[in-house]
């Protein structure tokens, strides 16, 4: 919706393979009428659940197939670049997103108003971290199709990304109108939960739990409750979440992610180790490489391979035409130049003054020394009331160099009530995944 400003940068999709291959011109996060539910989808780009690589290969080739007997077949086009734009998310490989955007370039000149093509462009925009352009492309396509709740979801996850928080709670609340189902209900409790009321977004989970059909709907939302209980302290809670996603899908690699995550912060640092490798095995995203190196280090082992492949891969996705200075901005505040990490801050803040943006953007000024400028940022990270400890940490060590002993003292408490297992020395694991 890491979307990753890392507001949880997930796709998915109930019953996306049979969407992309069927004739109707369904998009991720819609069914066929005859169909009940929907599909999950959360938090940043086109935030949807991610159906398996092979899936979404098998749909690939399908779409491949059908546009070579029909090439004149717009919606086709549009379902192919759809599923590029997916398949880039679930195996970390930007160079889906350029075949991607052929297929949806494709698609706009034959039909270049059509609702589909218009969704899929957002999505693909998403993904690059072109919030603006999403916007912008999602409301024509919700103009041309006031019912699709494609569009609604990337409005609802662009929104978010570019702080305008009143318009996402609207374009969620659309959602609810439109079909109250799992895309629109994972949506809703993220929602609830930037705002501080986390009672309600467990709510909203469980209630996007209840209407999961797939094993990949049902490990995102226990994943995702997972995480809420990971980020509330609660470690053997979380732990059992994520054992129950991979259960319902042990492919599933955000709740193996989770599972590494919780091990390394109850200190089972060996343990954390050999499940980090298994992750960045599966999927090198930046957020899985950070915190692979943050537990090395700790462990007292080198951790310069990984910063090497976060490296390697921050490459690649420029390539592919996506934008992500938060990344770079949190990777060199910690761990390399706050020179660099407020540049790269200043970029993501002008682009998306969203909540994490405004927090790196204070980190890094107060790394560069720069807290006096640091504080405002750090005040907004915590204006909405969400009990992000990281953000509270951040907010009470600027506040301890600017000698605001009583206020940091608030701030520290704040950062130990909303996550009492949170560690200053595992920054990256106190981000969103």
């Amino acid at each position: 919706m890491k979307i990753s400003a890392k507001i949880r940068i997930t796709i998915g999709a109930l019953g996306l393979a049979v969407a992309l291959t069927a004739g109707a011109a369904l998009l991720p996060g819609e069914r066929p009428p005859t169909a009940a539910g929907t599909s999950p989808a959360r938090r940043e780009g086109l935030a949807e659940i991610p159906v398996s690589a092979t899936s979404l290969g098998g749909a690939i080739d399908a779409l491949t197939a059908r546009l070579r007997r029909l090439p004149g077949d717009h919606q086709a086009w549009a379902r192919l670049g759809l599923a590029h734009v997916q398949r880039a998310r679930v195996t970390a490989d930007p160079s889906h997103y350029l075949r991607a955007e052929r297929a949806l370039a494709r698609a706009a000149e034959l039909s270049p108003d059509d609702f589909a093509v218009l969704t899929g462009r957002a999505a693909l925009a998403a993904g690059r971290h072109d919030f603006a352009e999403a916007v912008r492309l999602a409301t024509r396509a919700a103009a041309a199709n006031p019912y699709g709740l494609g569009a609604q979801a990337v409005l609802a996850d662009a929104y978010t990304q570019l702080g305008r928080y009143g318009e996402a709670t609207r374009a969620v609340d659309r959602m609810m109108e439109l079909r109250p189902g799992v895309t629109a209900f994972t949506r809703a409790s993220y929602d609830a939960e930037i705002r501080g009321d986390r009672a309600r977004a467990r709510d909203m989970l469980r209630h996007a739990l209840d209407d999961a059909l797939t094993p990949a709907d049902i490990a995102y939302c226990r994943h995702y409750l997972g995480e809420l209980a990971l980020h509330s302290g609660d470690l053997r809670g979380a732990a059992e979440q994520y054992g129950l996603a991979l259960k319902a899908d042990p492919a599933f690699t955000p709740a193996l992610a989770g599972t590494a995550r919780a091990a390394a912060l109850g200190g089972r640092l060996p343990e954390a180790i050999d499940l980090y490798g298994a992750v960045v095995a599966r999927l090198p995203l930046p957020q899985y490489v950070t915190e692979y190196a943050e537990v090395l280090a700790k462990a007292g082992r080198d951790p310069s391979p990984q910063w090497a492949l976060l490296r390697a891969q921050q490459r690649l996705t420029e390539q592919a035409g996506v934008v992500d200075d938060l990344t770079r901005a949190e990777f060199e505040a910690d761990h390399g130049s706050p020179d660099l990490a407020v540049r790269h801050a200043e970029a993501e803040y002008g682009r998306h003054p969203n909540l994490i943006a405004a927090d790196a953007l204070a980190w890094a000024l107060h790394r560069d020394g720069r807290d006096r400028e640091a504080l405002p940022y750090a005040r907004k990270a915590t204006s909405t009331g969400w009990r992000n400890a990281l953000s509270h940490h951040h907010r009470a060590e600027i506040e301890r160099s600017l000698g605001m002993a009583e206020e940091s003292r608030r701030s520290s408490s704040l950062a130990h009530e909303a996550d009492p297992a949170f560690s200053p020395d595992l920054p990256a694991l106190g981000r969103l995944s």
